[in-house]
Formats: C-alpha cells, structure tokens, sequence
C-alpha cells in the first residue's frame, strides 16, 4: 500500500515539475484573477505543507508552529532559483518520511492541527491535497503558454492512441 502512494506522489511531482519547466521565469509571478496565486506561491505553499506535515511525522503535530501558513499566500515574486529550491525542499522531506515509513504502520495513528488521523488517511489527505494544487500549477501554466503548451496528460483526439501505449501512468523505477 505504502509503495501506492509513493508512486502517486512521484506523478504529481512529475506533472508539477513539468508545468513549472514549460513557463517563463516572469510566468511564475503570474496571477490570474486579483488575489489567486501564482505559480510560485502554490510551490511556497506546498513546499510549507510538505515540510509541516511530514517533519517528525510520527512525533509530533503536523501543523508545526513555525509554519507561517499566511506568508506562503503574500504577493512577491519569486525566482526560479527559489521556486526550484522550495519545491526540492518540500519533496525532500515527504521523501524521507516515506522511506521510513512501512506498510505496517499505516494504521498508527499522528496528529494533523490536533485531530488523530491514521497514517493512511493522512497519506490520502496530503495527496488529495496536492493533486489539487498540481491541477492549479497546470492550469496555469498551460493558460501561460497558450499554443507552445507541451501537454502533460493526454492530448485531445489521442486517446485511442495513448491507450495502446498509455506511458503517463507508469512511474520509472
């Protein structure tokens, strides 16, 4: 089971690294509406959600005191340089707690803002989570990059095709 969410985390990971790579550096500062978010501010965000919830998994609280959840969200700009380092930091950490984990303890118990979750529903929480924040980084990027878009999933009018050969849903490894 353990093995099952690894794999969907390396996909979104993969989706979002190959939505951030399509745009420019100025399309990372990019909003769409007032007051959404950026691609760098959804990398912030998510980077703050990974390191809190999967720092001292086991021990302690996954909402961390330290987080600043409010300045993940503050307009600014954001460089590639830092975009690619908060995502790498973000994915390091949930990196490290998955390989500690075994399919054994999926079933004990941590704390997520002081409620008692198991480890697999906090597992199904933080992927659902991120996958939503992914679908957000694609569409951005892909309302960015217009015509140039190099598409991630399945191209309109290719599905017959893709599903003789369907390579997106394999994880290497």
């Amino acid at each position: 089971m353990l093995n099952a969410f690894t794999s969907e985390f390396e996909r979104y990971r993969r989706i979002g690294e190959r939505s951030i790579g399509q745009v420019s550096d100025e399309a990372l500062n990019w909003m769409p509406v007032p007051e959404g978010n950026s691609l760098g501010m959804i990398v912030r965000h998510l980077s703050g959600n990974l390191t809190s919830r999967f720092t001292d998994l086991l021990t302690t609280d996954g909402e961390k005191p330290w987080r600043n959840r409010e300045a993940e969200f503050e307009e600014r700009d954001y460089s590639r340089a830092e975009v690619e380092q908060l995502w790498g930091e973000g994915w390091s950490v949930l990196d490290t707690a998955l390989q500690e984990l075994t399919d054994e303890q999926l079933q004990d118990t941590v704390t997520i803002r002081g409620q008692a979750w198991t480890i697999q529903a906090a597992l199904a929480r933080s992927l659902a989570h991120l996958a939503h924040h992914v679908g957000q980084m694609v569409l951005i990027a892909r309302i960015v990059q217009g015509d140039a878009w190099e598409w991630i999933s399945i191209p309109r009018g290719c599905s017959e095709a893709y599903n003789q050969n369907p390579t997106k849903e394999r994880v290497p490894g």
